[in-house]
């Protein structure tokens, strides 16, 4: 059966959130958002494009930083509203120059950093 993006239950604004996971290690890197055109774009060039919410245009992770995602495999969840973007990451994912967005823990009510950026 093929995939058609318009399978997908957006949201009100037309986006569905996707999170990118690094193939090799599992680990959980970002969150951000895609519309129908990010989906297809994704799916026919391998580079992962979402839809950038403040500027109201496609954003391909790595077209300016140089940190691409290629798409490995695209999953979607059990109610077709969410994405999981299985990538191989060049450089960090998170705009803060650190692998994964989700660099802050809060534990005992108190937040950690778990990573610096990367140098």
């Amino acid at each position: 059966m093929a995939f058609d993006p318009a399978s997908l239950s957006y949201d009100a604004r037309g986006l569905v959130p996707c999170i990118a996971q690094e193939e090799a290690t599992g680990q959980v890197l970002m969150l951000a958002w895609m519309n129908e055109g990010a989906v297809a774009r994704t799916l026919a060039t391998g580079r992962v494009t979402y839809w950038s919410r403040s500027r109201g245009e496609f954003w391909v992770k790595g077209e300016t930083s140089g940190h691409v995602q290629e798409l490995v495999e695209l999953r979607v969840d059990c109610d077709r509203d969410c994405l999981l973007a299985v990538v191989r990451q060049t450089g960090p994912a998170c705009h803060t120059n650190r692998k994964s967005c989700f660099y802050t823990a809060v534990r005992e009510g108190e937040e950690v950093e778990l990573m610096a950026p990367v140098s």
